[in-house]
């Protein structure tokens, strides 16, 4: 089951509540029939119909929009996070979450890359107000300058990226160097710092301000950096925080300093600064300008907060993301589970046999999501589903019936259109999906056979007492003197 909640998670950003109630009320609806001895195999074929029909109903449910329009955008979050912590500040999570998404956003063709787990990086910095919190048009890492010399403001800078080291390289193991007249010592420290030279001097010919790589910089190579192109440098930082900042500057990663090209050189990031925040030092790429990554500062007054924020930011990115990729949306508030038991209980009329039992289980097991809802906001329940149950029988012939559904605020029946709690059409499919095929999967285990072994050495287990009581029933020479 928490695989399932980690699957749902990782596809679609939100709904892992909903998969586990659903996979759970599906499993025991299966109960009486596996009583009744209706093979698993029936009941399988019934769930895997049930499913294509579930699917063409969202479909047909599904309301298209203009993913261009922001307020749309932030309509559909705000539905996503408004029962979470994060809903007393209003639109703050919203915006963060639809700018730093459509940042990354890309289209080449029909292909859509919405990478958020890559390119948008959520970086906690505790104190300071949650207002603070902001989208940077550009990047932020926890790195200071290598020497206290070097610049920490440039505008329009030069950037280098490599993920080399500038410095010797040391010889594999068990290397012996034999020095027989002094001078040999000095001689090998001038090699040393011969190769470096070269090293830096290749990078200078591309006229950098910032050098940037992910490995170690040696003294030798700062100072000539420093002494005779006035650069900055930051070293070891971290592979995926160098493919952000090649992102929003434009500059390609080096593997060799020999290899530079003035086309590998980043030239679109407007403003470099490293600015002290707390006890750390923090270098921001900012003022970009066409980013394709950035970094998402999360204020607030202590860890646990952050950590809450981080949770409701990542619900929000992950509902974003399913929206511009599939830019249609379904009401919530459990009117579209309970239209599809309504039209699922209609279709099974017209199954043959055996299977219709399984395909009106799985209708009514559908439901458990609205009773759930109406449960939580301490409504009567058994009233509130008739009445949304009757509602939802008549929508063929009264539009208005689709829309109707919980309100988790007032506890009544409520138009969603009106109430604007909308759901992306993403998240309900994969909800489905996973709930019913983990179910099947799980119907099509015969038995299990368990390959641990009962350790019998343990005094008072209740395989000893039951071994005790078998041997006295047995044996009764103790007990008859």
């Amino acid at each position: 089951m928490i695989e399932l909640a980690r699957a749902q998670d990782e596809e679609v950003g939100d709904g892992t509540t909903s998969v586990i109630i659903l996979a759970g009320e599906i499993m025991s609806a299966v109960e009486g029939f596996l009583e009744r001895e209706i093979h698993p195999t029936v009941i399988v074929n019934a769930y895997f119909k049930a499913l294509d029909e579930i699917i063409r109903i969202t479909e047909s449910l599904g309301e298209p929009i203009d993913i261009e329009n922001e307020k749309d955008l932030q309509k559909i979050v705000s539905s996503c996070i408004g029962t979470k912590f994060s809903s007393k500040w209003g639109n703050l999570i919203v915006d963060l979450a639809v700018k730093a998404v459509k940042t990354v956003y890309r289209k080449e063709g029909d292909y859509v890359e919405i990478d958020v787990k890559r390119y948008a990086k959520v970086e906690k910095i505790p104190g300071g107000l949650l207002e603070e919190c902001e989208v940077l048009d550009g990047v932020m890492f926890n790195k200071d300058v290598t020497h206290p010399g070097m610049r920490r403001v440039i505008k329009n800078p030069r950037v280098v990226l490599l993920d080399c080291p500038l410095e010797y390289k040391k010889g594999e193991s068990m290397t012996n160097m034999e020095f027989t007249k002094e001078d040999d010592f000095k001689k090998a420290l001038a090699m040393e710092e011969e190769e470096i030279k070269k090293m830096c001097e290749d990078i200078l010919r591309v006229k950098p301000d910032v050098v940037i790589t992910e490995k170690g910089v040696s003294d030798t190579a700062q100072h000539f950096l420093m002494k005779y192109g006035n650069c900055t440098v930051i070293r070891r930082i971290r592979k995926t925080d160098n493919n952000r900042v090649a992102r929003v500057s434009g500059a390609t990663i080096a593997n060799r300093p020999e290899e530079l090209q003035d086309s590998d050189v980043g030239t679109e990031c407007g403003l470099f600064e490293i600015k002290k925040i707390g006890d750390d030092y923090f270098t921001f790429m900012t003022e970009c300008k066409n980013p394709k990554a950035c970094s998402i500062i999360l204020r607030g007054a202590s860890k646990d907060v952050l950590n809450e924020i981080e949770r409701n930011l990542h619900d929000a990115l992950g509902v974003t993301r399913n929206v511009m990729i599939n830019p249609k949306l379904v009401p919530g508030g459990g009117a579209v589970e309970m239209e599809i038991a309504c039209r699922l209980m209609e279709y099974s009329q017209n199954i043959e046999g055996v299977m219709q039992w399984p395909f009106k289980a799985l209708a009514s097991a559908i439901e458990v999501i609205p009773r759930t809802l109406a449960q939580n906001c301490g409504a009567d329940v058994v009233r509130v589903m008739t009445e949304l149950r009757a509602k939802h029988a008549t929508s063929e012939t009264n539009k208005d019936g689709l829309y109707q559904g919980i309100d988790g605020n007032a506890g009544k029946i409520a138009d969603m259109r009106t109430a604007n709690i909308w759901d992306p059409i993403a998240v309900k499919q994969q909800t489905f999906k996973t709930s019913i095929e983990a179910a099947c999967m799980l119907l099509r285990i015969d038995d299990i056979v368990s390959g641990i072994k009962k350790d019998r050495s343990k005094p008072n287990t209740r395989f000893d007492e039951d071994k005790d009581v078998g041997e006295e029933d047995t044996f009764g020479d103790n007990r008859d003197g």
